[in-house]
Order: structure tokens, then sequence, then C-alpha cells
């Protein structure tokens, strides 16, 4: 969290509010780490004076470009914020870097956990993320195919396959429980033993999950907001993550159990969501 349509609400949001503004100050606040490694002089060096050409999202990154052909690089990890505020309102709770801009609004990013980061790159960031992101999930690229081609050689779990960002651009947690729940597989699945009906199942889950979650502006779990400081509204639309504690399943009613897959929480239905019974093996005496 956040994850792609968390991002993508946050930059639809804030595009109207930045494009066409000039950064005329910047101020870190209490996190110098906030910018990465140029540092606050640096990094207001290389930003105030620019104008906010665009908004764009690649993955679970959001990119400002900028007028001189670079841009501003968000990754707001787990409980980053990005948010416009008139100069005078009070601060964030737990804010840690001002982008003043020409209108008398700022860019405020806040972040409890200070994973988050808004770096400066040289670029339009694709050096940076080159290598680090697989295929959109929403782009006419994530076919059929192509998800049975990045599944075939993995025999890992396909809940943990699916979470790998290097093959998949913008999914985490909550929607890949979604999507599985969706096309009925098991979260420990190996990736490599779903068969072609299968995949194109899942193909159409992740999809309808995520389009969901962007018709409903994002899932408010714990601190999401978009640029305006508004909550998503997705969360009552969740089938299955974090409803292990008093939630049913909605398609057969039974219980909704949490596990650990690769280190993370997953939730899922074990009567709708069953592990294919191991092939039979003959006894070596019979």
């Amino acid at each position: 969290m956040p994850e792609l349509p968390e991002v993508e609400t946050v930059r639809a949001s804030l595009e109207p509010l930045v494009v066409g503004r000039r950064v005329v100050a910047v101020r870190v606040v209490d996190f110098p780490g906030v910018v990465g490694d140029d540092g606050p002089d640096l990094f207001a060096a290389k930003t105030v004076g620019r104008v906010v050409v665009a908004a764009r999202r690649r993955g679970k990154y959001l990119l400002l470009d900028l007028d001189d052909d670079t841009a501003l690089m968000v990754h707001l990890r787990m409980t980053g914020q990005l948010v416009v505020r008139p100069a005078d309102a009070p601060p964030l709770r737990f804010e840690h870097l001002v982008i003043a801009l020409d209108d008398g609004h700022d860019i405020r990013f806040a972040d409890q956990r200070k994973f988050g980061r808004v770096v400066h790159v040289d670029d339009d960031g694709s050096d940076h993320l080159r290598g680090r992101l697989g295929v959109e999930p929403l782009s006419s690229a994530f076919t059929v195919a192509r998800l049975e081609a990045l599944l075939a050689r993995r025999p890992g779990k396909v809940k943990s396959v699916l979470l790998d960002q290097r093959l998949v651009a913008g999914l985490g947690n909550i929607y890949v429980d979604e999507a599985l729940f969706r096309a009925r597989l098991h979260p420990e699945r190996a990736a490599n033993s779903l068969d072609l009906d299968e995949i194109a199942r899942l193909r159409r889950a992740v999809r309808a999950v995520l389009n969901e979650a962007l018709a409903r502006r994002g899932t408010s779990y714990q601190s999401f907001r978009d640029a305006t400081g508004s909550e998503g509204q997705n969360q009552a639309n969740l089938r299955v993550y974090g409803r292990h504690r008093d939630g049913r399943c909605p398609r057969c009613g039974g219980e909704i159990v949490r596990i650990v897959v690769g280190g993370r929480g997953t939730h899922y239905c074990p009567h709708c969501q069953r592990l294919p019974e191991p092939p039979a093996t003959r006894d070596g005496g019979a």
C-alpha cells in the first residue's frame, strides 16, 4: 500500500493542481533522507525555478516531469502521502517536504514510517526504472500469452510471483489477494502449474479488481489519501483482504482465513480457493 490504483488516483488528482505551476521554494522539514542522496540543498538547486509539465505513473512510482527534461520521482511506499495545500495551511502530520508553487499552494509530502522518497532524476525516470518494473497490468501488453510466459518458468507460489514488480508492475498485497480470490486460485499454488484457462481467469481478475479500485478512487485501508486529502472508497468493495476477523466469503459464506506467504499477510477462502490434490503415486511394491 499504496498500489497501482492509489498511485494513479494521486496522479489524476494532482495533475490539474500542479501542471503548469513553477516551483518557487523547497523546504525539507525534519528528514533530509526524504529527497534521497542529493540532500536538501542540491535537491532545491535542481528544482527551484522549474515548471511542472506533466504528471505520470509507472507501476507504483509517480513522476512529475519538469521543463528541463528532468523529473521528480515519488515513491509513496507504505504510508506516504502527496497532498496539495494552500501555503498558509497547517502542516500535515508527519510532514517531511514542502515544495512551494507560484500560485500560493504547496506540494506536501508526509510519511509516518519514512520509507517514501521524492527524488530528482536527471532524465524522465526511464534509466532509474529500467529493469525494475515489468508489464503494466492494465495495458494492452498484459495478454494471456504474456502472463503465461511470465508464470511458465516460475515454480514459486503464485502470490509471490505476482508481487514481483520486475514481472508485473503495480500489484501489491491487497489486489493480489483480491485477484486470486476472483480467479478461485489458492495463493500457494505453484505459478507454473496454472493451465491456460486458469491464467486467462487470473488475467481477467487482476484487471477487474484494479479497474474497480480505480473507479472507487483507491483503497484507504490505513493512511491513503489522494492529492486533495480525500480518502478512497474501495475498502468496502474488498472481498477477502482484511476480512479474516469478522468477514465471511461473499461467494460461499465460509470463513476467510489469514496465512503468511512470502512474508506477507495473505487472505483467502479455503473452500473457494483450494489447492489441487497432489497426483497419486504408485506403491513401488505394487
